[in-house]
């Protein structure tokens, strides 16, 4: 089944947490890292099937442009069958801690 990562990046932590409450409330996907940037921005990144995640991305992203002007998306991307190279070098791998929750 081919599989995507999607990654959200957000200025503030209440855009972080609305993105991931509704991206893995719209599709089978697994929060794959949760990572703080700089200066209040935030990075969360999810795993599953290519249209999950495009569907999930979207219910993310449409969730934090409700949310007041002072929380917003600053950045995202789906990349789509992602090749183990790039899984080896990036922190878009599926870690131990969300072993758990992982959407097969």
């Amino acid at each position: 089944m081919p599989a995507a990562v999607g990654m959200i990046e957000t200025y503030g932590y209440p855009a972080v947490l609305v993105a991931a409450d509704a991206m893995v409330k719209a599709g089978r996907v697994t929060l794959a890292k949760y990572e703080s940037c700089a200066s209040g921005r935030y990075l969360i990144s999810i795993r599953g099937p290519v249209s999950e995640v495009k569907q999930a991305m979207a219910a993310g992203i449409e969730a934090v442009e409700k949310l007041p002007l002072s929380a917003k998306v600053e950045s995202y991307t789906i990349i789509p069958n992602p090749t183990e190279n790039i899984e080896a070098v990036l922190p878009i791998n599926y870690t131990e801690e969300a072993e758990p929750y992982r959407v097969l």
